[in-house]
């Protein structure tokens, strides 16, 4: 089982992009689990087109223990697996302890038992590696970390804190930094910002995504670009990005 932690800054287009490599997997022949670690709950929303769906965290807080693993998942395009932690009651408790009593409560009903994915990806909020946002990355759960950035300053600024939070963490067992993913913003200078952000944090740029209209018309339908537009060129973007990530984690297909 190959378990990825993908980061970004809020609005980057993080779970946009985690969504579209989810489809791209499961297109592969994958059996793709994905785990919306951000207090809004929408990072599975593109792959099974409800606006709404149960957090684990709204489980815990209705219905303590007694429910069951089918009332965590809702079962998206290509069977992803789609799972959100939720966040608590707006004004009360901890967005990053939620996180790690979702992940804690899909392990104790069996989750990756049950369902045997082959990649699980944990899509988690970067604007903040503070204890639970920093679960995913700890050892027995994700085993690489990627970070996703355009090159705009803040979101430089937020990819260069996870980073730092990942290097404090080596030497425990921890997930290792795989790499950085640009989604192009078209602003002055971005490659070259993020390639020398890359080499500040003794990383590397392993994709470039376009800036296309195409991400925003497969959103407007509720869908993720692969599979509302597969034969468009961003498609074809992010399947590259799935073999790329197949290929760091040393593995070639699922």
């Amino acid at each position: 089982m190959i378990k990825l932690v993908v980061y970004g800054k809020g609005g980057i287009g993080k779970s946009t992009t985690v969504s579209n490599l989810s489809a791209a997997l499961s297109d592969m022949g994958c059996k793709v689990m994905q785990i919306g670690c951000d207090p809004k709950a929408d990072s599975t929303s593109s792959l099974h087109g409800k606006k709404n769906v149960t957090t684990v965290l709204e489980l815990v807080r209705t219905k303590k223990n007694d429910f069951t693993l089918e009332e965590m998942v809702t079962e998206g395009y290509g069977g992803v697996i789609c799972v959100e932690a939720g966040g608590p009651t707006p004004g009360v408790g901890c967005a990053g302890r939620g996180i790690i009593a979702a992940l804690e409560k899909l392990a104790e009903k069996g989750a990756y038992d049950v369902y045997k994915p082959d990649v699980v990806i944990y899509d988690v909020l970067g604007d903040v590696v503070c204890g639970g946002f920093s679960m995913p990355m700890r050892g027995g759960y994700a085993d690489k970390v990627f970070v996703i950035t355009s090159g705009e300053n803040m979101a430089i600024h937020a990819a260069a804190n996870i980073a730092m939070a990942v290097d404090g963490f080596k030497g425990r067992g921890y997930a290792q930094l795989g790499g950085i993913i640009l989604n192009r913003r078209n602003v002055k200078n971005e490659d070259e910002k993020v390639q020398e952000l890359a080499q500040d944090i003794n990383s590397e740029v392993i994709a470039a995504l376009s800036r296309s209209d195409t991400v925003q018309e497969a959103e407007e339908l509720g869908k993720t670009v692969v599979e509302a537009f597969p034969d468009s060129d961003m498609a074809t973007e992010y399947r590259e990005l799935a073999k790329t990530l197949l290929k760091i984690c040393g593995v070639e297909k699922c």
